[in-house]
C-alpha cells in the first residue's frame, strides 16, 4: 500500500473589510483641460503667433515682415472704419452663391450617375477632363463670356466646388451596402426617392467630407480670382483687399487680409462643419 497523504489542518482567515473607495474620483483639472479640442488648438495657433513675432522682431524690416502686434494694430482700423467688413461681405456674398450653385449641380450629377448608365459615363467623363482643370485657368473665359461683374466670378467657383463633391458624393453612394438598397426597393423606393431616403443618409459622411473639401477650393479660387481680376462693379472682396494693399507696400495690412481669411476658415470649419458632424454622422455612430 502507498502511503496515505498528511492531512492538513483546515483553518478559517478572517478578512478586514477595505477601505470605502471612491469609484467616481474626478480628473485633475489640467488633465479635463487638455482634454479640450478647442484648448488644444488654441494653444497651437499661440504658439504660432510668439514665432511669428519672435522671427518679426529678429527681422527687424516692418516691410518685409510685419509683426502680430503691428498686423493686429492694423486690422482693428480696417475693422473699425468699416474697409474690411464690407470686402468680407463682398467676398463670402460671392463664395456663397457659387458655393450652393456648385454643390446643388454636383449633387444632381452624382443622382443621375447613381440611377443611369448613361449618368455614370457622363459624370466619369466630365470629371476625368475637367478636374483637373485648374478654376482660375477659366478666368480669361469667363471675363469673355461674362464681362467684367460677379459672374464671372460665380463661374469659376461653380467649377471648382462641383467636381470634388460630385466625386466624393459619388464615391459615398457606391460604398452604401447592397442590403440598404435591397431594403429601400423593398419599400418601394426607387430614383431620386432611393437617393434622398437611401443613398444620401447612408453616405453622408463622404458627402460632409466633400463639402469640406468643395468649401475649401472655393474659398481659395475666390481670393485668387479676386487678385487676379480685381475689384467687380467697383466692390472688390478680400482678394482685391490683399492685392490693392501691396500695390500700396501696406504690408501690415497685407497680413490682415491674409489673417482674416485663415479666420474665416477656421470659424467655417470649427462651427459650421464641426456642428454638422455633431449633429449628424457622429450621434448617428457613423464617425468617431
Amino acid at each position: 500500500m502507498s502511503p496515505q497523504p498528511p492531512v492538513r489542518p483546515e483553518y478559517q482567515r478572517e478578512l478586514s473589510a477595505p477601505a470605502a473607495l471612491r469609484l467616481d474620483v474626478p480628473l485633475p483639472l489640467a488633465t479635463r483641460l487638455w482634454n479640450q479640442t478647442w484648448l488644444r488648438k488654441t494653444v497651437i495657433v499661440a504658439l504660432l503667433l510668439v514665432v511669428w513675432e519672435v522671427v518679426a522682431r529678429l527681422q527687424n524690416n516692418d516691410l518685409m515682415l510685419p509683426g502680430v502686434v503691428q498686423t493686429l494694430r492694423a486690422w482693428v482700423e480696417d475693422m473699425q472704419s468699416g474697409e474690411l467688413p464690407g470686402k468680407i461681405t463682398n467676398s463670402l456674398g460671392t463664395l456663397l452663391k457659387g458655393y450652393l450653385i456648385g454643390s446643388v449641380l454636383a449633387l444632381l450629377f452624382s443622382a443621375l450617375a447613381i440611377s443611369t448608365r448613361f449618368g455614370r459615363d457622363l459624370l466619369s467623363t466630365l470629371t476625368a477632363m475637367l478636374n483637373p482643370l485648374p478654376a482660375i485657368a477659366l478666368l480669361p473665359l469667363a471675363l469673355l463670356w461674362f464681362g467684367l461683374g460677379k459672374a464671372s466670378l460665380i463661374f469659376v467657383l461653380v467649377h471648382s466646388v462641383m467636381w470634388p463633391i460630385a466625386l466624393n458624393t459619388w464615391s459615398g453612394f457606391t460604398s452604401v451596402p447592397e442590403t440598404l438598397r435591397m431594403a429601400g426597393r423593398n419599400y418601394g423606393l426607387s430614383g431620386p426617392r432611393l437617393v434622398l431616403n437611401i443613398l444620401i443618409p447612408a453616405s453622408l459622411p463622404s458627402i460632409i467630407s466633400g463639402l469640406k473639401i468643395g468649401w475649401a477650393f472655393a474659398w481659395r479660387t475666390l481670393i485668387a480670382a479676386e487678385l487676379v481680376f480685381g475689384a467687380s462693379s467697383g466692390d472688390g472682396g478680400l482678394g482685391w483687399y490683399i492685392f490693392q494693399n501691396r500695390n500700396e507696400l501696406f504690408t501690415d495690412r497685407v497680413f490682415a487680409g491674409l489673417a482674416t481669411v485663415i479666420v474665416i476658415g477656421l470659424l467655417v470649419e470649427g462651427l459650421v462643419f464641426a456642428t454638422l458632424e455633431k449633429a449628424t454622422v457622429k450621434r448617428w455612430g457613423m464617425q468617431r
